[in-house]
């Protein structure tokens, strides 16, 4: 497997984003792209073997997918990068 072939670029977008995610650092990007290569995940493997998800084995690409889309629009935790990084920036801003 190439790392240039779509199969690599999935695995690199899965592998970074889910340690971006696991941080909680850019977690509503990183969430958001992931939730993108879950959708062409399914659209291109399942898809094509029926349109219900039971049926075609497509159902984890499906889940995996609605789960990454609300972190992102959820966002990231209590003690996420992020949210330290919005502490900070708190304590510089004037009031």
């Amino acid at each position: 497997m190439e790392i240039a072939s779509l199969m690599g670029l999935a695995g690199i977008i899965e592998l970074v984003g889910g340690l971006l995610i696991a941080f909680g650092f850019l977690t509503r990007v990183a969430a958001f792209v992931a939730s993108g290569t879950m959708a062409v995940a399914y659209f291109m493997a399942h898809a094509p073997q029926g349109a219900i998800p039971l049926l075609n084995q497509g159902e984890l690409a499906v889940v995996y997918c609605f789960v990454f889309l609300y972190i992102a629009a959820q966002g990231s935790g209590p003690w996420s990068v992020d949210n330290l990084i919005r502490k900070d920036r708190r304590d510089v801003l004037p009031r």
